[in-house]
C-alpha cells in the first residue's frame, strides 16, 4: 500500500516543512505513508506516523522495516498528537504535516462504505469502533439529518434529502451505500458534468461519523503546543469547511493579538506562527490530471515562533455525533 501511494501536494507540503537531518517530524495522518516516505528521504530524520485506521498502520509495516528504526507508527486520532509524541519521549518536534479527510485507500475499498461509486455497507468509520453512517441514517431525526447535511455537506437541498431518508427507512433499513445514493439522487437533480447528487450528503455523514472538524480544531491546537521555535506546520485540506478552519486558526495566531478600543485592558499577545503561504498552494495541471482528487486540495503552512502557544479556545458549535444519536 505504501509503495504505490502518492500524496496530494506531497512534495509541496514536505518542502514547506524544510526537513533537516536529525529532525523529528509527525505525519499526523499517515494513510498510505506518502508524506512519511518523503520525510524519511532526508538522512537522519525521525518520523512519528499517526492514523486511527488500523489497516493503515498494518499497511505501513514494510515502510517501518525499511526505515530501520526511524519510523514509529501509532494507532490513534491525530487530535491526540501531543500525547502520542509525549509517549515517544518528544517534548517538541520540528515539523507536522496533516492531510485532512478520507484517504484514497478508504474511498477505493467498498467494504469501508465511504463511496457511492462502490456498493458496500454504509459504514464510513475511519477507526474500528463507534456508530456508523448506517446508525446515523437509521436513528437521527429528520431535523438533525437536515442540519448535518446542510452544515457539513453544504447541501442546499438538505431538507428534501432528510425527508426522503426518513420516508425510505420506514419501508426498509438503509444499510448500503448504493441504497442511500439512490435515495438522494431521487431528490437532488444533477446537471450535466456536475458532481454526483449524493456527494454532499456522503461528505456530511462521513464528517459527522468521524467528528472530523472537531478533530481538526483540536489537532491544530496540539500542533501549536508541540512545535518548537522554527518548527513548521503544513496542512492539506480538501473542502471549504476544513480550509476555513485552518485559515482562521493561522490568521488568528499569525498576527499580534491585543486590546481594542472596546477592551483596551487586554494584554497584547505576540504571534505564535509566521504564515508561510499568503495564499493556499494548489495542485498544478499535471497533478490534477494524474489525480482528480487533487483538484480541491489546498495547502497552508506556517512556522512556529518562540512566543507561547495561545490559550485553548472553546470548540466550534458543530453538530455532534452523540447529540444527533441521542436526540434522534
Amino acid at each position: 500500500m505504501t509503495a504505490r501511494h502518492i500524496p496530494v501536494l506531497g512534495r509541496q507540503a514536505v518542502d514547506a516543512l524544510a526537513p533537516r537531518a536529525g529532525g523529528v517530524y509527525v505525519d499526523a495522518t499517515f494513510g498510505g505513508g506518502g508524506y512519511s516516505r518523503l520525510l524519511l528521504a532526508v538522512d537522519g530524520t525521525q518520523v512519528i506516523g499517526i492514523d486511527r485506521d488500523r489497516s493503515a498502520i498494518a499497511g505501513g509495516a514494510p515502510l517501518v522495516d525499511a526505515a530501520a528504526g526511524r519510523l514509529t507508527l501509532v494507532e490513534d486520532r491525530f487530535s491526540n498528537l501531543a500525547e502520542v509524541c509525549a509517549a515517544q519521549g518528544c517534548s517538541a518536534v520540528d515539523g507536522i504535516v496533516m492531510d485532512v479527510g478520507v484517504s484514497s485507500m478508504q474511498l477505493d475499498e467498498a467494504a469501508r462504505g465511504f463511496s457511492f461509486r462502490l456498493d458496500g455497507p454504509l459504514d464510513m468509520r475511519m477507526g474500528q469502533s463507534g456508530p456508523s453512517a448506517a446508525d446515523v441514517v437509521a436513528r437521527a431525526s429528520e431535523a438533525d439529518l437536515a442540519r448535518v447535511i446542510y452544515i457539513f455537506g453544504e447541501e442546499r437541498h438538505s431538507r428534501a434529502v432528510a425527508r426522503a431518508i426518513v420516508a425510505a427507512r420506514r419501508d426498509a433499513p438503509i444499510t448500503t451505500t448504493r441504497a442511500l445514493a439512490d435515495i438522494v439522487a431521487r431528490v437532488v437533480r444533477a446537471k450535466p458534468n456536475d458532481i454526483h447528487p449524493a456527494t454532499r450528503t456522503f461528505q456530511a455523514l462521513r464528517i459527522l461519523v468521524n467528528e472530523e472538524l472537531d478533530e481538526l480544531e483540536t489537532a491544530l491546537g496540539a500542533a501549536e503546543r508541540m512545535l518548537g521555535p522554527g518548527g513548521r506546520l503544513a496542512v492539506v485540506s480538501f473542502h471549504s469547511l476544513e480550509d476555513r478552519i485552518v485559515k482562521t486558526f493561522l490568521a488568528a495566531r499569525g498576527k499580534v493579538a491585543g486590546g481594542s478600543r472596546h477592551l483596551p485592558e487586554l494584554e497584547s499577545r505576540p504571534p505564535s506562527f509566521a504564515i508561510l503561504t499568503k495564499r493556499p498552494v494548489i495542485a498544478d495541471a499535471a497533478e490534477t490530471e494524474a489525480n482528480p482528487r487533487a483538484r480541491s486540495a489546498k495547502l497552508r503552512a506556517a512556522e512556529r515562533t518562540a512566543a507561547p502557544a495561545f490559550p485553548a479556545e472553546a470548540m466550534s458549535d458543530w453538530p455532534s455525533l452523540d447529540s444527533v444519536l441521542r436526540e434522534g
